[in-house]
């Protein structure tokens, strides 16, 4: 097995404005990193392939090219290990962005987040491809959703957080055949490990808010008065009720093919009770996972 695992200086031409030399770029990097003749790049050379791709993020059109890739890359090994570089770049390095250049980076964030759940889905949610996804999410040193890691930018988690259901939507709307079951409660597991463990309250509000709220009022009942879902809406919450996800989603793998509303309701109910519970969740949160798990209980009636 040949044993040169080097990344390619490719950075210069993924800054391109010229769209014909990018394209170039991204499918030469997409052979380079799945090539099965070379081994996996170590954690050096990917901080460096991803120190080079991070700072050549100039015209818009990158961001998806860049996201592209994760689908490109032919194996899912080795996209797993683009997207774990892609996310210690983001959260080495999202401290220095100018401030004239976070919309861009923002944008980055939102289309790998849609590429990630793509990847899931060519996967059919595989349970172990999700597991390393999640973990990637939420480890130390490297995950915006790390709980226990002060070094992580709140603001980067809190973009996830604002993206994480839309682009899930979309990825799940954009599969033209049959869509497998969306195990919804493993999905926003880094969310109830986040919402959990902060020691932040801001951070905890800003997950109940942009993916607890909003997925348990979407998953209302469509007869139920608007007025009596209310109290699970908020003004940041998204006024889309992510209908292809809801209507194509079970609540984990030991749930059989894709479940109804009310069902998926009270299973991501009985989701955030458990996580409430868990010896591990810090008392505050508890006692404000346990208000929201009694207030949806009292909409119920």
């Amino acid at each position: 097995m040949a044993t040169d695992t080097a990344a390619p200086p490719l950075a210069k031409y993924l800054a391109s404005t010229e769209k014909k030399t990018r394209d170039k770029a991204v499918k030469n990097l997409a052979v380079f990193l799945s090539d099965p003749s070379r081994d996996a790049l170590p954690k050096s050379e990917m901080d460096k392939l991803w120190k080079g791709l991070f700072y050549s993020v100039s015209p818009t059109s990158t961001c998806s090219e860049l996201a592209e890739l994760v689908l490109t890359i032919k194996t899912t090994s080795a996209a797993l290990a683009f997207l774990r570089g892609f996310w210690d770049a983001m959260c080495r390095e999202w401290a220095g962005i100018d401030r004239l250049r976070l919309d861009k980076y923002y944008m980055l964030v939102r289309r790998f987040v849609n590429a990630s759940f793509r990847l899931l889905l060519r996967n059919d949610w595989s349970e172990e491809v999700c597991s390393e996804y999640n973990e990637i999410l939420t480890r130390p040193g490297g995950g915006p959703l790390c709980p226990s890691d002060q070094k992580i930018p709140s603001s980067l988690g809190y973009h996830v957080c604002d993206v994480y259901l839309e682009e899930l939507e979309k990825a799940v709307a954009s599969r033209e055949d049959e869509i497998p079951s969306v195990p919804l409660a493993i999905l926003i597991s880094p969310f109830l490990n986040l919402a959990s463990r902060t020691i932040n309250s801001r951070t905890y509000a800003r997950v109940e808010s942009t993916v607890f709220k909003p997925l348990l009022s979407a998953l209302s009942e469509d007869e139920e008065p608007r007025a009596k879902r209310a109290r699970l809406e908020t003004p940041s919450a998204s006024t889309s009720d992510y209908p292809t996800l809801v209507d194509n989603s079970r609540v984990d793998y030991s749930s059989e093919g894709k479940l109804d509303r009310p069902s998926l309701r009270r299973g991501l109910k009985k989701t955030i009770f458990h996580a409430a519970s868990a010896p591990e969740t810090r008392d505050p949160s508890r006692k404000r996972m346990y208000a929201l798990w009694q207030a949806d209980e009292e909409d119920d009636e």
